[in-house]
């Protein structure tokens, strides 16, 4: 099948004249570049078969204005009511298929106006994928999800889809993978200095473990209590006993005071300064707190651990610059890319989702789904899970 047929999946066309007004016809124009209706209403049907066949339910696609086959198919599939519950009215069962149609419009525009996002994107950055390389691509996608032709012949009835539908997408998969290379190239560089100035910046944090102690505590509302209780320990009470006698804090006094694996620099300022600065035996206190005032002994220390920069260590740290890299590199053009195409986008009335430029919400996502990666899925190694985000959502294919 030749190439060119993919792009009945879009059904694009060049508008008559500049700006982005949507021709009558067309849902969206991207710079000039508008999608028909009937596009729209082909990824709409493919949209809702994939939604209905997800569940196993006889596939009825929501029909605007009035829903009438989809109320009837409410109607008929609704659960026997419990008694003394009374059975949805049309208006609701209306209001029902309402909602699901709005839900897979949104999804369909969404995929549409980030599709041809991707294509326009490819166009100015010089990114070129060839019929042959979609071809290959395609092809080894489609035999391993589905090796025998009679398989690959239902998916294609059941779904909606043609063979050019999917090779569209995977062209669109394809750009994404070229934009995203060469956003990324160079950043596996790394150099062994940029590995110890890494390590040297983040050892505290990353590559030490803090020190820890096994103390044993009792807490006090009041000042004079505690020093009461301090007394009685300098004194010889054995500390289970005062921490009976005294605590006010019932989770402590519970296993006799112990506190094990008070981690350095995760505790309140004056109560970790006071911990890991005592000897190991001796009594301290009283400590004012936020929750009151301690009397404490410290009975197991345990210092902090550094990791040592060994090979093991810099290959990870290595794979953590190029990754960060990455982020950032990806993060900067997102932002740059969705900013760019959507005030590009206007979207016919009935038919506005975030993504264009005469909607009052913007999208939620900075780095657009279909264009990039998402933040955190910037590795090449992620790529599938990327690909799927051109599709429109609830669908599977060979491609994705």
């Amino acid at each position: 099948m030749a190439l060119g047929a993919v792009f009945f999946a879009l059904t694009v066309s060049l508008a008559a004249c500049g700006g982005n007004s949507v021709p009558d016809g067309d849902v969206m124009n991207v710079d000039g570049t508008t999608t028909s209706q009937q596009t729209f209403d082909r990824w709409f049907t493919i949209a809702g078969k994939s939604a209905g066949g997800q569940t196993g339910a006889k596939i009825v696609i929501p029909d605007p204005p009035e829903f009438t086959k989809c109320i009837a198919d409410r109607k008929a599939t609704l659960p026997k009511p419990v008694k003394g519950q009374p059975k949805p009215t049309e208006a609701q069962l209306k209001k029902s298929c309402q909602q699901q149609y709005d839900q897979l419009k949104g999804q369909v525009m969404s995929f549409l106006v980030r599709a041809a996002w991707l294509e326009a994107e490819a166009e100015r950055q010089d990114v070129n994928v060839s019929d042959a390389e979609v071809k290959k691509a395609f092809q080894k996608a489609r035999l391993q999800a589905f090796p025998g032709a009679k398989t690959y012949a239902k998916f294609l009835k059941d779904s909606g889809q043609t063979e050019a539908d999917l090779l569209y997408r995977q062209r669109t998969q394809l750009i994404e993978q070229k934009i995203t290379e060469k956003l990324t190239k160079g950043t596996e560089k790394v150099t062994q200095q940029d590995v110890k100035d890494y390590y040297d910046k983040n050892k505290a944090k990353q590559f030490t473990q803090p020190a820890t102690r096994d103390v044993l505590v009792i807490l006090t509302k009041t000042e004079a209590q505690a020093k009461a209780a301090k007394a009685a320990l300098d004194g010889g009470m054995p500390f289970e006993e005062a921490v009976r006698k005294y605590s006010t804090d019932p989770t402590t006094k519970a296993n006799g005071g112990r506190l094990n694996n008070v981690t350095e620099g995760q505790g309140e300022k004056a109560f970790d300064k006071a911990v890991f600065s005592a000897e190991k035996g001796k009594t301290y206190g009283p400590v004012k707190t936020s929750e009151g005032y301690y009397v404490f002994q410290v009975t197991r220390t345990t210092p902090a651990n550094t990791q040592p920069l060994d090979d093991q260590l810099r290959a990870s740290i290595k794979q953590i610059i190029v990754s960060n890299r990455q982020r950032d590199a990806l993060t900067k053009f997102g932002n740059e890319y969705q900013d760019r195409w959507r005030g590009k986008t206007e979207c016919a009335k009935g038919y506005v989702v975030p993504d264009c430029a005469n909607s009052k919400s913007k999208p939620a996502s900075t780095v657009p789904p279909g264009a990039v990666p998402q933040q955190q899925q910037q590795t090449q190694q992620q790529q599938p899970q990327q690909q799927q985000q051109t599709a429109p959502p609830q669908q599977t294919t060979p491609a994705g």
